[in-house]
């Protein structure tokens, strides 16, 4: 990080930023164990928020990152941005629908499971 100023301001915002990050991850989670009760049932909005919350957060931190650091993983960026862009889509084609596909919840939790194995795997 030579050459690179200090921002403690910005250090608190990626914090912040990173928190509800994982908290939207976690909201997806939830939303996969929530359809698991009723999975020929209507989608449920845990989908839409979790990746809403995910969406904004991780483009937000890839601005405070780009101002804190001299590099930033684009490609890796890209790819969780792409997944959480299939996962929204998704779930707005099929969130008024009241007969789900029988692929479509294994499908968005391979999807979450895949974003969060990016995250952590990806360096």
């Amino acid at each position: 990080m030579a050459g690179t100023p200090y921002f403690p301001a910005m250090e608190f915002l990626h914090q912040v930023l990173l928190f509800l990050h994982l908290l939207g991850m976690a909201v997806l989670v939830a939303a996969v164990l929530l359809q698991r009760r009723t999975a020929d049932g209507p989608l449920n909005s845990a989908w839409l928020h979790g990746v809403g919350l995910q969406l904004i957060t991780g483009l937000a931190l890839v601005g405070v990152l780009e101002v804190q650091r001299d590099e930033v993983n684009n490609a890796k960026f890209g790819v969780k941005l792409l997944v959480a862009v299939a996962i929204g889509t998704l779930a707005l084609i099929y969130r008024k629908r009241d007969r789900l596909p029988p692929w479509l919840v294994p499908t968005l939790a391979g999807l979450v499971v895949l974003n969060v194995a990016i995250a952590v795997f990806w360096q």
